[in-house]
């Protein structure tokens, strides 16, 4: 199964590992991260999350080889303080998220988030769960379609996107992907389809509304953050903006002194900064990289320490 995970030298550099440390890869994807975090533990534990059963699967294998001191969850990594609390873990050392979708996932027509491959509309990263694109793209109202591709899809031509879809709705359901493409190009127009590709705009906005992805992201990184130790990091790829603005918005939050207190001369210990942020700038995949994998280009990783 080919995978390509993006910065993987400076992921593991940002995670500060120590051989016995617990750590927590909450994507795990095809266990590109995960591999390289346990090859450096001795004692340490890793705990992974993914909603694909197609990756826990070619994960478990993969991480057996190299050793047995991690466990897998199957389910969204907004549940990750429940899961470890389960398992007694109250603190751990470092936390690691991979967000997008993966190489596997894409390539694979069948999973329906590509717009380049003809599939079934489905883009549903937890398979067991029954809401996919084929309702949204088929039950949701023209308003809600309209704030949605503005919203999670940033596109201009989206009130024609909107209207094309409502009228192929009427003559009948829209099943494919392709479908769903050529509907999309008949809005815009080829010169606009072809030059500014609108298609992956649209294809997004499905994406985070049938996975929930923005509102599990601003619900877990908090989360995230109460569960690091003192000088434990968290790392986080993002390869969006949306996700970028949410990522940077709560860092900075955590890591400045609360409004309240600001300018007191003795700041009491529970409105200090709980965080301090690593890198001003988020870290980007090195030329190289990029040449070796186009889908690094757009990757930006932001990282954080506990300080209290």
């Amino acid at each position: 199964m080919k995978h390509y995970s993006v910065m993987k030298k400076e992921v593991i550099a940002n995670l500060n590992l120590k051989e016995n440390g617990i750590y927590v890869d909450a994507t795990l994807g095809y266990a590109g991260h995960s591999s390289l975090i346990l090859k450096n533990l001795k004692e340490g534990y890793l705990f992974a999350f993914d909603q694909d059963e197609n990756a826990i699967f070619y994960s478990q294998k993969e991480l057996l080889s190299i050793s047995s001191n991690f466990k897998i969850f199957h389910t969204n990594f907004v549940n990750m303080k429940e899961y470890l609390e389960k398992e007694g873990i109250q603190k751990v050392d470092g936390i690691l998220f991979d967000l997008g979708v993966s190489s596997p996932q894409i390539d694979d027509g069948n999973r329906g988030f590509s717009f380049m491959q003809d599939g079934p509309l489905d883009m549903r990263m937890d398979r067991m769960q029954k809401f996919s694109a084929k309702e949204v793209v088929n039950t949701y109202s023209g308003e809600d379609l309209l704030s949605m591709f503005y919203t999670y899809g940033e596109e201009p031509r989206s009130k024609a996107i909107v209207a094309a879809i409502l009228k192929y709705r009427k003559e009948k359901e829209i099943i494919t992907t392709g479908e769903l493409v050529h509907i999309i190009e008949t809005a815009v127009g080829a010169k606009y389809f072809y030059e500014k590709h609108p298609e992956r705009q649209i294809f997004q906005a499905v994406r985070i509304e049938v996975n929930h992805e923005l509102n599990v992201l601003e619900d877990v990184l908090p989360n995230a953050i109460s569960l690091l130790k003192k000088g434990g990091r968290l790392c986080v790829i993002t390869f969006h903006s949306l996700e970028d603005r949410i990522v940077k918005r709560i860092f900075k939050k955590y890591s400045e002194v609360d409004e309240m207190v600001k300018g007191l001369p003795d700041i009491p210990e529970e409105y200090k900064p709980h965080i301090q942020i690593i890198n001003k700038k988020p870290v980007i995949a090195s030329d190289e990289e990029i040449k070796e994998n186009s889908r690094s280009k757009s990757a930006k990783l932001r990282v954080i320490e506990k300080v209290i």
